[in-house]
């Protein structure tokens, strides 16, 4: 690889990385490659501001995904397309309309919730954790604001979770994880950093607002959004699936490279796998016409109303724990420059899938898809999601 090309694809990486995709490539065997079905034809012809990101996903599946659903919106027009199959053994085309799991966009939901509940004066978003949780937050964490929960400065570390490699968490897969199981893991450790002087993305901030949301209501989280949110804006192919490991109605099988039980290394379907090690912060099922639906609303303040909108569209002036860099995370999204103007959003990624919503913040330009990627979690990022995020917006600044 030549040094312009390795310049590009580091600031490309960069890119999809500040927008917290994680992805990787894996192989699919030569034979299978050569006979997987094109692209589904696009939808009609959008104008002409519109991208058409046929040619990204065309040639589904392949190394690095086995199937892709897209819809670009907004203002400047729309397109949809998919690609890919709907499983390995029958090599049937995906189904546009699948549910999959989308990780942690799920954080958009909590953080929305939240503040809806802030702006009803049922939850502060200075006052202290511990003071709505006295029982769970332990005195080392007696700082910690319901804010650095949702924007990542809280200083909290992650919960353990047996296992070291995909191989032992798939063999955990269907382990049943409760929320304050989980706070008690994290807060029985010393804080990372001072609460509000450094930003450190992890899920254990939105455990903790999942559980101030259910003690503020004294109601489910999961019933809280499905309230507030799922059912107002009729997204009725979006549900939380508390310990139900596999996933309700139509999914592409999500497939993950790894160790298989003759030695080899190949890919397993890992479409059933709990997620209540995720919950608040990774646990929703959806599909992109709902992902999309609930975009627009959210970027034209139909979801969250007034000031409390900018705390989704501000970020907390402190530098990133492990790069240095300035934070990218605000309440509930991410922000990168991309095509010389700003896109906020939210990826997300559980074993065998990737997903996304972003968009400009003046709503011209959305983007949702589900990458059904054959590392959805692994340090390299996929090709073909980093490719649908710079093919809608452009190359970073």
């Amino acid at each position: 690889m030549n040094a312009p090309l390795k310049r590009s694809t580091r600031t490309l990486l960069a890119a999809a990385l500040a927008l917290g995709v994680a992805a990787g490539p894996a192989a699919l065997s030569p034979a299978f490659a050569a006979t997987a079905p094109a692209a589904s034809a696009p939808a009609p012809a959008a104008p002409a501001t519109s991208p058409d990101l046929s040619a990204v996903i065309a040639g589904l599946p392949r190394a690095d995904a086995t199937a892709a659903l897209v819809r670009v919106g907004g203002t400047e027009g729309s397109w949809r397309g998919s690609a890919g199959v709907h499983d390995l053994e029958s090599g049937a085309p995906a189904d546009p309309a699948a549910r999959f799991r989308a990780g942690s966009v799920t954080k958009v939901f909590t953080a929305a919730t939240v503040l809806q509940l802030a702006a009803e004066g049922r939850i502060d978003l200075d006052r202290t954790a511990r003071s709505y949780l006295p029982e769970l937050i332990p005195g080392r964490y007696a700082t910690v604001t319901v804010r650095q929960l949702l924007n990542h400065t809280h200083g909290i570390p992650p919960a353990d979770l047996p296992g070291e490699t995909v191989e032992e968490w798939y063999e955990r897969r269907f382990d049943v994880h409760t929320p304050e199981e989980l706070v008690r893991s994290a807060t029985a450790k010393p804080r990372e950093f001072r609460p509000g002087t450094r930003q450190h993305y992890l899920n254990i901030g939105y455990t903790v607002a999942g559980l101030i949301v259910e003690r503020v209501t004294g109601d489910a989280y999961e019933e809280q959004v499905e309230r507030r949110i799922l059912r107002p804006l009729g997204l009725r192919d979006s549900y939380f699936p508390g310990a139900d490991p596999g996933i309700e109605g139509p999914y592409n099988h999500g497939y993950q490279t790894m160790r298989l039980d003759d030695g080899t290394t190949g890919l397993r379907d890992v479409s059933v796998w709990g997620v209540t090690d995720g919950w608040a912060a990774g646990d929703l099922v959806s599909t992109t016409a709902d992902l999309e639906r609930f975009t627009r609303a959210l970027f034209a303040g139909r979801v969250v109303r007034g000031p409390l909108l900018e705390e989704m569209f501000t970020l907390p002036r402190v530098a990133d724990l492990r790069s240095g860099d300035p934070a990218a995370f605000s309440v509930g999204l991410s922000m990168k420059r991309l095509g010389g103007r700003e896109v906020w959003g939210k990826t997300g990624g559980r074993w065998g899938y990737n997903a996304a919503i972003a968009s400009t913040r003046d709503g011209s330009r959305t983007l949702v898809y589900s990458v059904n990627s054959t590392d959805a979690k692994g340090q390299d990022t996929n090709r073909t999601v980093l490719s649908l995020m710079v093919g809608a917006y452009g190359l970073p600044d």
